[in-house]
């Protein structure tokens, strides 16, 4: 690969437990996956790879001409699922990949482009990954919702589910704020630029103490001295699909681009 050249990979995994079959819902008539490749399309992304272990996704993207990998189904998440696309594609230790995830038809391409650079832009780290500020406290106490505590150069210093960092002096004795009056907590994005190398070591790991703690797997590179960057997203992150209201919402919006001309 070139410098400065990437590859997106969007894990499709069939099993779900909330929507099984999720990537081939259909959303504006195309199934979501084939939504999400066409985002990933519209990056600076030199091959766009989706990678499945159903052969109905397969079937499914075959009419847009999209390159797809067979992977197996027993990956405990994404990353293992990648880190499998990187060894089969027979991809050099310097290579980078962008994990787009398979739900989230609405990504912005220019997000997919901004993680790739961030990596390319700190040759020491591994992974690189991005954030927005949060601005709700019902944001900040919900622990679906994943914060990021970041050093001066952008390096990761933790990932949490819980509200962090913790505002000691404003909140004393564990009393909830009213609203946030600083600029201080950011909401991580799970998007991620990775080194095909750190994958490589990556699959031979077993889950860290802190990752089972908080059901974060990017933890397990903190614990294994790796660096993670983390970007202010450029522009809004749009929220993916993993309930079925969600699902409605993404097809209303989806609909209504379609119907003014949009994708």
């Amino acid at each position: 690969m070139a410098a400065g050249e990437f590859i997106a990979v969007i894990p499709a995994r069939f099993a779900s437990s909330r929507l099984p079959g999720k990537p081939l819902a259909e959303i504006a008539g195309e199934p979501m996956v084939a939504h999400v490749w066409r985002r990933a399309s519209a990056s600076r992304a030199s091959r766009v790879v989706v990678a499945t272990d159903d052969a109905r996704i397969e079937a499914a993207l075959a009419p847009l001409g999209a390159e797809v990998v067979m992977t197996r189904a027993d990956h405990p998440s994404g990353t293992d699922r990648l880190a499998e696309v990187a060894e089969r594609l027979g991809l050099a230790d310097a290579a980078v990949l962008v994990n787009v995830q398979g739900d989230e038809p609405l990504i912005p391409a220019s997000l997919i482009d901004q993680v790739a650079e961030r990596l390319f832009d700190d040759p020491g780290a591994s992974i690189a990954t991005l954030a927005e500020p949060i601005t709700e406290v019902a944001t900040l106490f919900n622990p679906n919702v994943v914060k990021v505590v970041r050093a001066e150069s952008g390096r990761a210093l933790y990932f949490s589910r819980a509200p962090l960092p913790w505002h000691r002096e404003a909140w004393d004795r564990g009393a909830r704020p009213e609203r946030l009056e600083a600029d201080a907590w950011l909401r991580h994005i799970g998007l991620y630029a990775y080194r095909a190398s750190f994958l490589a070591d990556y699959r031979g790991w077993p889950p860290a103490p802190l990752e089972q703690l908080e059901q974060l797997e990017q933890l397990r590179a903190l614990h294994h001295g790796h660096a993670i960057q983390v970007a202010l997203a450029g522009e809004p992150h749009p929220a993916g699909v993993d309930t079925a209201e969600d699902l409605a919402r993404v097809r209303a919006l989806l609909a209504h681009e379609t119907s003014q001309g949009g994708d």
